[in-house]
């Protein structure tokens, strides 16, 4: 078991050896101290990345404004629209990686919950993707924000990069996510909450990290 610089290192070494064909991304997996089954204790919200993703973002915006639908699009937006759209969803459409829609707007995005929902997609103003500023959640997505929430067997699992960035983009990175972690501990979970992290790349080795040896203060 290694620190995070040495286990980051480990990683990018490995993914040259074995040459992949193309750019793998890097990812985490916490596992955290807390009862899923306590729903009080599970753990949700999302992050910039201070050296992006690595991956490219298409963004679906669902708004009844014409003029907030262009203005989305010019920042980035690969889709706009309204209900022609939440009905394409309900039909099975899901070429987007995000969805983002308004507080006043739900009601209507709530018609494609089956269809977003299983696929994680679906809006939801803990990680900022129901809001009323638009063009600042596009603009976030698109700096390489990332959400995460554990799963039932309290792991969460979160994009940290790719492989070419340097280690200490990749650390810097990885540090971003844990504070924000942190930052969301239930004030019911009780013990070491931050209990095991592992990094791997696609189709690489998973890396075991020594989280004493990590700076968690929160």
């Amino acid at each position: 078991m290694n620190n995070l610089d040495v286990a980051v290192e480990n990683l990018i070494e490995a993914s040259a050896k074995n040459k992949r064909k193309f750019n793998e991304s890097v990812d985490i997996a916490v596992i955290l101290g807390i009862d899923s089954k306590q729903s009080n204790q599970n753990v949700k919200g999302s992050v910039i990345l201070p050296n992006g993703s690595g991956k490219s973002c298409k963004i679906l915006v669902l708004t009844s404004e014409k003029e907030l639908q262009k203005k989305v699009l010019d920042l980035g937006a690969t889709y706009a629209g309204d209900d022609e759209l939440v009905q394409k969803i309900v039909g099975g459409f899901d070429d987007f990686d995000v969805c983002i829609t308004t507080p006043e707007y739900m009601p209507k995005v709530s018609k494609a919950a089956r269809k977003l929902g299983p696929k994680g997609l679906m809006p939801n103003a803990k990680n900022g993707t129901v809001t009323n500023d638009l063009e600042k959640a596009v603009g976030d997505s698109l700096k390489g924000k990332v959400n995460f929430k554990n799963d039932k067997s309290s792991i969460i699992h979160c994009l940290a990069g790719k492989v070419d960035f340097s280690k200490e983009f990749l650390i810097d990175n990885i540090n971003t996510i844990l504070k924000a972690i942190l930052d969301l501990k239930p004030e019911t979970s009780k013990g070491k909450f931050i209990k095991k992290l592992f990094v791997n790349s696609t189709m690489g080795k998973s890396f075991e990290v020594d989280v004493n040896s990590l700076n968690l203060t929160r």
